[in-house]
C-alpha cells in the first residue's frame, strides 16, 4: 500500500498538492479509478477514488476514514540536541518516526556544537518516512529551546521524564525505568556531543528527570535517541 498526504478535504473530495500529484500519477501510474489512499497528517486514512489523475492538482473521492490508523499506544517526545552534522540529526528523525514518536525538540546545550536548527529539511524527512512507514499522523517538531528552558517548562509535567548522560553517578537503566512506568507520557533528552553539563544534569533532577544509561556502550547523539525510541515502543509491545 502506497499512502500519499494531503490536507485539503472538503465536500467528500481530497486535492493533492503539485509534488504529491506527480507521484501520484507520474511515478505511480496511477489513472481515474484506480483505489488510492491519502493521510492528513492528523491520524485519519482515507480510502479514496482517484477521479482527475491530473499531474498538477490530482482530485480523489473520500470512500471511507479509518481514524487514529497506525497509531502507538504512548505519547513520545524527544528532546535531542542537534549533531554539528545535520545529516544525523535527520537520520534520527527518519527512523524514530519510522518505529513511533510523537514529538521532536531541539534543544540547545552548554556544550553543543550546533545553535541554530531550521526545521524546514527535517520536515520533509519525517513526511516521507511517515508515508514509507504506513502511519499517519505527523510528529511535531517544535522551534529549538535551551536545555534550562526545556526543563522548567516540563517540571510540572506528569510524564516519566529521562535523562541520558554519561558522567559517573547513580543512573537506571532505560528500560527498568521504562518496565515500572504505568502511564503513556514519556520525555527523554538527549545531549549533545560533548554531553550536558553537571548544571544542567542537577536542573533536570530537580525537576523530576530521572537519569538512565544505555548500558557500557558510548553512544553517538542519534543512535542514543534512537535506541530510547525503540525502547519505549518494545517496552509498550510487550504490555
Amino acid at each position: 500500500m502506497e499512502i500519499f498526504f494531503s490536507r485539503d478535504f472538503s465536500g467528500g473530495e481530497c486535492r493533492l498538492g503539485s509534488e504529491e500529484s506527480s507521484h501520484l500519477v507520474r511515478v505511480m501510474r496511477h489513472k481515474a479509478g484506480d483505489e488510492i489512499f491519502v493521510t492528513d497528517g492528523a491520524g485519519t486514512l482515507y480510502k479514496c477514488v482517484l477521479e482527475d489523475p491530473s499531474p498538477r492538482s490530482a482530485v480523489a473521492r473520500v470512500v471511507e476514514a479509518v481514524p487514529d490508523c497506525g497509531a502507538h499506544p504512548y505519547n513520545l517526545t524527544m528532546a535531542v540536541c542537534p549533531t554539528k552534522n545535520i545529516d544525523r540529526y535527520e537520520w534520527f528523525a527518519q527512523k524514530a518516526t519510522e518505529i513511533g514518536i510523537d514529538c521532536i525538540v531541539p534543544v540547545i546545550g552548554e556544550h553543543s556544537e550546533r545553535k541554530v536548527f531550521k526545521p524546514e529539511r527535517i520536515e520533509r524527512v519525517i513526511l516521507s518516512a511517515l508515508k514509507q512507514s504506513l502511519k499517519t499522523k505527523i510528529p511535531v517538531v517544535e522551534d529549538a529551546i535551551s536545555v534550562r528552558d526545556f526543563v522548567r517548562r516540563e517540571a510540572s509535567s506528569d510524564a516519566l521524564k529521562l535523562i541520558a548522560h554519561c558522567m559517573e553517578g547513580q543512573r537506571t537503566s532505560v528500560t527498568d525505568a521504562l518496565s515500572s512506568y504505568k502511564g503513556r507520557d514519556i520525555i527523554v533528552m538527549i545531549g549533545p556531543e560533548g554531553d550536558f553539563s553537571r548544571d544542567e544534569i542537577s536542573s533536570a533532577i530537580e525537576c523530576g528527570f530521572i537519569p538512565v544509561h544505555f548500558g557500557d556502550s558510548r553512544l553517538r547523539v542519534e543512535t542514543a535517541a534512537l535506541v530510547a525510541t525503540t525502547a519505549v515502543y518494545l517496552d509498550f509491545l510487550s504490555k
